[in-house]
């Protein structure tokens, strides 16, 4: 046999590949975008040689793009010592339809299409977008065994958000992983575009300045534009987390949190209630986390709104009739869940006791929004739902969860009154928890012996919930056996964690995590776990599972079957008209 002339072809394919495997040039957006009418966005190009600006030919639809857009770009001769780059900013299309925009150099050649698309007219006067964020099915079960009871089989109730006549599954990896986090996935509910880890509100490119990257227009920004309806923001992590920092801001890295912070003060939302209070205050200030003097607490009050900052002044300030505008700040960092709030007290509640709950955030901002007669926007984020997952703390994520439905509650009261609202409530991404049966205190033998499963699992024994759907009692004889399908080294004691969030997982001397030892002192039949994600992992991280979206109202029958993350944006925009031709 011939080896040469047998692998003749292979190696001549090989060495085509190796002749084109230099990184392509880009355009942003991306292929296959899909585009909303009127909506503003940055067009970027990146080549990979340096030429004259005169060199390049772009075209828009076969046409020159100058014909097409008025927009003038900017040039950078070698950005980033890469090749040239031409930018677009705040580029608007005025027509529907299929667009081919594409770019040819002596060197290289690149096209995209996007579909630009138009909504129909205004079906309803409100929107309230619920992000439980992180929030997984197991979330849910735990809730509702909790919060309303099982007998026989049969649920004793339902939490706020079952009953809700559509249903979806939402996709939710981003432009560059199958994994995803709250800030490209919440992007993607406020923008329509895919993006990548750790960015919101841009097409991750090239640029070396987190701030410089192409940008594409959020829902909050639309509306603040386009219609003389309200805006308001609500969570009770930090405010300048990635989920409600999506909402307005434009970065490569979620970590930019004081420019967030100043964000959330641009972007004019008439009601923002939350944590994060560090990076609102100027940096004498004790615990500030910014890096000048601004103060955004005056900003916020010199611009019209009424300053609160404990549970009865927001109550106070919402109650009167003429507060418009309402800004709220109850923690430095993210707020304390309901588990620790109203039971264990632990956590940071001893130091901040006088933070609100989100229902009463929510039902603050419902109350001061719907004086608006032109309508409004709300996003709602349970951010500590997904803040208890990543550590494991299946329990206080299930109380988090209970406390999401009890604002969904308010808001459906309030479209009771108010039918033209549009209701959603969606996880931004999911984690990896599972309820396996149920830990029984009374079986003999190892911890592990304890978990009954099938017919052995019969039901936990929490007492009956209280009006606000909370067991008085977690730390029960036979509780749920909730467990986690990735995880850094850790003991599992199969027993709440009374004492503080559960802290899985801690560092050793070479830098690696390691089994937190706290947990087998506490627990002497504690059972080691070996990791199963890298040795860099401190706590579970999110997983690529369908998130599982409810809705109501109009407009909600759009939600069914699979849908991908950046379709949500396309309900919303288009039931409230905003795509208009």
């Amino acid at each position: 046999m011939n080896i040469t002339k047998s692998f003749k072809l292979p190696i001549v394919i090989f060495s085509a590949f190796l002749a084109n495997s230099v990184i392509a040039a880009v355009i942003y957006p991306i292929q296959d975008a899909s585009i909303l009418l009127g909506s503003k966005f940055d067009i970027k190009l990146e080549l990979n040689h340096v030429i004259s600006q005169e060199d390049a030919i772009i075209e828009l639809n076969g046409l020159p793009i100058s014909k097409v857009i008025s927009t003038k770009p900017e040039f950078i001769s070698n950005e980033v010592g890469k090749g040239s780059t031409f930018i677009y900013r705040d580029v608007e299309l005025s027509k529907a339809g299929k667009y081919q925009i594409s770019a040819r150099t002596p060197q290289e050649k690149v096209e995209v299409t996007w579909d630009v698309y138009a909504s129909g007219p205004r079906r309803v006067k409100n929107v309230i977008l619920f992000i439980g964020d992180g929030m997984t099915i197991a979330n849910r079960t735990s809730a509702r065994v909790l919060s309303k009871g099982i007998s026989e089989g049969k649920y004793q109730g339902r939490l706020a958000f079952d009953d809700m006549p559509s249903t979806a599954m939402i996709g939710t990896s981003g432009s560059d992983s199958l994994i995803t986090d709250s800030a490209n996935s919440m992007s993607a509910y406020t923008t329509g575009h895919k993006t990548a880890v750790n960015a919101m509100g841009v097409y991750v490119s090239r640029a070396s300045d987190n701030l410089s990257h192409p940008k594409v227009e959020t829902i909050a920004e639309l509306i603040k534009r386009k219609t003389k309806m309200s805006v308001g923001i609500v969570a009770d992590s930090e405010l300048q987390d990635a989920t409600p920092g999506a909402v307005v801001a434009h970065t490569r890295r979620r970590a930019d949190k004081q420019y967030i912070a100043d964000q959330l003060f641009a972007s004019g939302a008439e009601v923002i209630l939350g944590g994060g209070s560090a990076y609102f205050y100027p940096q004498s200030s004790k615990g500030s986390k910014r890096k000048d003097e601004k103060n955004l607490v005056d900003a916020f009050k010199s611009n019209g709104y009424q300053v609160v900052l404990t549970k009865q002044e927001l109550l106070a300030e919402s109650a009167n009739k003429n507060t418009k505008k309402l800004f709220g700040v109850f923690h430095p960092d993210n707020m304390d869940g309901s588990l620790d709030r109203f039971f264990l007290k632990k956590n940071t509640v001893s130091q901040y006791p006088n933070q609100p709950d989100l229902t009463e955030m929510t039902s603050s901002a419902i109350e001061v929004l719907s004086r608006n007669p032109n309508g409004f926007f709300l996003m709602v984020e349970a951010a500590l739902i997904d803040k208890f997952n990543h550590p494991l703390d299946w329990e206080r994520a299930a109380f988090d969860t209970i406390m999401l439905s009890n604002a969904v509650q308010i808001a459906k009261e309030f479209a009771k009154t108010h039918p033209d609202t549009l209701i959603i409530v969606t996880p931004d991404h999911t984690h990896s928890g599972s309820i396996s049966g149920v830990v029984n205190d009374e079986k003999p033998g190892a911890l592990r012996e304890k978990v009954g499963t099938y017919a052995d699992a019969g039901y936990p024994n929490y007492p009956k919930a209280d009006v606000k759907g909370y067991p008085n009692q977690i730390d029960v004889s036979k509780r749920l056996a909730f467990f986690y399908g990735n995880y850094p080294d850790h003991y599992e004691t199969m027993h709440p964690k009374l004492d503080g969030t559960f802290v899985p997982a801690i560092k050793n001397e070479s830098g690696k995590y390691i089994a937190n030892p706290k947990y087998i002192q506490l627990h002497e039949d504690a059972i080691h776990v070996g990791g199963n994600l890298p040795t860099n992992q401190e706590t579970g991280v999110h997983t690529a599972d369908d998130a599982v979206l409810n809705a109501m109202g109009p407009g909600s029958e759009k939600f069914k079957g699979f849908m991908d993350n950046t379709e949500v944006f396309k309900v919303m925009v288009d039931t409230l008209g905003l795509g208009r031709k």
